[in-house]
């Protein structure tokens, strides 16, 4: 039951003096009091007495390892054998050198050895002359601190002490004598290196920086003075060092920026800004990789610097500003009804209006058969051709001009054409590439079904991006729904 109270009261302290013992001691000053028991251990009486010792010590610190202690120490010591007893008080000055074998821990255990000077006085005085009353002696052996509140540290002792002399008892027969002290003491810590906020800044850092050494994180950044000098090297009498918007903490803990660095990528904004204005990467400096830098989308460009493709025109915004010297803000810079990634993927000038519109004929059945005999190359629109609504199924109103088509194949076999089917600028482009592919395929079928060889025929679907009128009108969105024939023989 006592070792598990020891044990306990032991755990008490280490905890309450985490943050006491975890400083620097190198240069502090500590006046103890301890007290405890002695023990003789020389061997002319075979009964050895336990009795009270006690010191009064001061001690210096000379690095956060070593320290010097002198005591001024008093006790006795006492055994028998048989009828005879004896008993001596010693008083004496002692000079110990600790090492302790951890720094900068709340557990601190500890070596120690050293020199004393002991003055006997035994029981029956007569025995022994004032020259065998004092003698130097060694103690050895160690100890373990603990701190318990601030700068006070609670010391488990335990020595060992031989005398280079056999009249302690009053006795002499031929061994030295020696004697051991088990002691419990209390040290008041006088620091000349004081870290009161345990923030890893002295006292007399703080002082000279203007932080609080009464306060761990004097701005309130959620960094602490210490990180702040010595690891971050931020300033920690301001929450935001380099002026930026945002906290020291932030941007080192959360957006890894630099916290002494306002524009962290370099890309000409301010990392305040791009977290919390224009929800740009403050760590990239093209944070939509579309080849412009954040500041010149927001400065210069007015481009969307999260967004490659501003307009939506399928070109990147800094491949229109750099390559084509296209207008990323618009997604046709030419008004010519094609957007400029349909230009560019076709290979006409996104920024001519007068290429975007092909020169597509339209031409009534007997000028097709006409063209359709004698000129290879140049696309005739086939008026009258209608479909379903959002479909590839021909109208039945579409039979007499397919009919008439037919008739002009049926009567040239050596004609080869091309059927292209072309839709308008609404919806996505990819569903209406496959309805214009379809379109052109059932008008083929419609041909092949009457009569005509299929290998006379291919087809193509186009979808929006050869549009003939403008896509902005219902008019002219009709104009674009159509079916081009070409002749390729």
């Amino acid at each position: 039951m006592m070792s598990r109270r020891i044990l306990g009261l032991l755990l008490v302290a280490n905890l309450l003096g985490a943050a006491v013992l975890a400083q620097d001691l190198s240069g502090s000053l500590g006046i103890g009091v301890r007290a405890g028991a002695a023990q003789y251990q020389g061997n002319d009486f075979d009964s050895k007495k336990i009795r009270a010792w006690g010191n009064l010590a001061g001690e210096s610190y000379l690095t956060n390892k070593f320290s010097l202690e002198a005591a001024l120490n008093i006790g006795q010591i006492a055994g028998e054998t048989g009828s005879n007893d004896f008993r001596s008080t010693l008083t004496g000055l002692s000079l110990l050198g600790r090492l302790g074998l951890t720094s900068g821990e709340s557990f601190r255990p500890y070596l120690a050895g050293g020199a004393e000077y002991l003055g006997v006085d035994p029981k029956n005085d007569d025995l022994l002359s004032r020259h065998d009353r004092e003698f130097f002696g060694i103690p050895f052996g160690g100890g373990v601190s603990f701190g318990i509140a601030e700068n006070t540290a609670l010391d488990f002792r335990g020595l060992y002490h031989y005398t280079f002399r056999d009249r302690l008892e009053g006795a002499e027969s031929g061994r030295d004598d020696a004697f051991i002290t088990g002691t419990v003491g209390l040290t008041k810590i006088f620091r000349a290196n004081k870290d009161r906020d345990g923030d890893g800044l002295l006292d007399k850092d703080e002082k000279a920086r203007g932080t609080n050494p009464k306060m761990a994180d004097t701005d309130g950044d959620g960094l602490n003075d210490g990180e702040e000098v010595l690891t971050y090297r931020t300033d920690p009498l301001k929450a935001d060092s380099d002026g930026d918007g945002l906290g020291d903490a932030d941007e080192i803990k959360k957006y890894k920026t630099d916290a002494n660095k306002p524009d962290s990528d370099g890309d000409g904004l301010n990392d305040g800004d791009e977290v919390n204005k224009h929800k740009t990467d403050a760590t990239k400096v093209d944070s939509d990789g579309d080849g412009l830098n954040d500041g010149d989308e927001v400065k210069s460009t007015n481009t969307d610097a999260m967004k490659a493709d501003t307009d939506g025109d399928g070109l990147r915004d800094g491949d229109e500003v750099n390559r084509h010297k296209t207008n990323p803000l618009k997604a046709d810079t030419d008004s010519g009804t094609v957007n400029d990634g349909a230009e560019v993927a076709r290979g006409s000038n996104p920024n001519d209006g007068g290429d975007d519109v092909p020169k597509a004929q339209v031409m009534q059945p007997k000028e097709m058969q006409q063209v359709l005999t004698t000129e290879i190359g140049k696309a005739i629109v086939l008026e009258g051709v209608v479909f379903k609504t959002g479909s590839a199924v021909i109208s039945p109103q579409s039979e007499e001009i397919l009919t008439k088509v037919f008739n002009t194949l049926n009567e040239n076999p050596g004609i080869e054409v091309e059927i292209q089917g072309h839709t308008d600028g609404q919806g996505a482009r990819g569903s209406n590439m496959r309805l214009s592919q379809a379109r052109a395929d059932a008008v083929k079928a419609w041909l092949v079904k009457k009569g005509v060889a299929a290998n006379r025929i291919q087809t193509k679907g186009l979808g929006p991006d050869k549009p003939i009128a403008s896509n902005d009108t219902p008019e002219g969105r009709q104009q674009n729904r159509r079916i081009e024939f070409l002749r390729t023989k």
